[in-house]
């Protein structure tokens, strides 16, 4: 989370964005948030990949911009954000056991989502093993692929199988991609591969996701529970696709940027 009031700038250079993500060298992230700007009283979110590339939206990242303008003052307990891929209204959820676990919580109204009609339930051979794409956006693009139960769900099938897809022909501006395990109809269980990130251990827009194209198919209800190796989030879906995620955010490190950039 870089803050532009503090850094004097409007805009990030593309190599000092892969400077500071690169996990060797820099402080190491799975991208960067930059903002807020305002516009018309709304605040502004950027959002950069690690290979310097720009991410429409990140719901994880609209809740960590949402508890960094909390902490700033910058907006009140309900408020719309914008991004690239879209506008999207956030309400921070409080109660006593979050006051005295240090988290915060937000419900985020992500959007309606748009299913492609020409790649839905695609099938597609990859590395001799057959695998059917579903193709949808919420403001950023997503392929989910259902796995069935003898397939393993893990982080090496998501590496193998993970950056293929990302840059199938088919996507030529290239997708994040989800695998997805059914483990009952108010719960899945996901893996993730980010464009622009690589393998990554949860994501907000992949978790929405997973649940709108699970709804679609009528494998799931309304309201999941979506788990994933960094944690947990939920996720609730109407009949005309429109995606609400809650879930927390935790501070877990501030400090300066040293190094040489240029």
């Amino acid at each position: 989370m870089l803050d532009p009031r503090e850094w004097g700038m409007k805009t990030l250079p593309k190599a000092w964005i892969r400077k500071i993500c690169d996990r060797h060298r820099g402080v190491g992230s799975d991208g960067i948030l930059w903002g807020p700007f305002f516009e018309k009283g709304n605040p502004r979110l950027w959002i950069y990949n690690p290979d310097g590339s720009e991410a429409e939206k990140s719901g994880n990242g609209v809740r960590i911009f949402s508890r960094y303008l909390t902490e700033k003052g910058d907006v009140g307990k309900n408020f719309s954000l914008i991004t690239t891929g879209g506008r999207v209204e956030v309400s921070r959820q409080e109660s006593l056991e979050t006051k005295k676990s240090g988290q915060y919580w937000f419900r985020v109204q992500m959007g309606q989502a748009q299913f492609s009609k020409k790649i839905w339930a695609k099938p597609e051979k990859l590395l001799g093993k057959q695998l059917k794409f579903h193709y949808l956006s919420i403001g950023n693009p997503h392929c989910v692929v259902f796995l069935g139960s003898a397939d393993p769900l893990n982080a090496k099938f998501a590496h193998r199988y993970g950056p293929l897809i990302e840059n199938h022909r088919l996507f030529p501006k290239r997708t994040n991609v989800q695998f997805v395990k059914i483990l009952s109809r108010k719960k899945v269980q996901i893996e993730i591969w980010e464009r622009g990130a690589e393998y990554t251990l949860a994501s907000g827009s992949s978790s929405c996701a997973a649940v709108l194209a699970a709804k679609r198919q009528g494998w799931v209800d309304g309201s999941v529970e979506v788990t994933m190796p960094g944690g947990k989030l939920w996720i609730d879906v109407t009949d005309d696709f429109h995606a609400t995620m809650l879930g927390p955010v935790e501070a877990a490190c501030q400090g300066l940027v040293t190094a040489k950039l240029k």
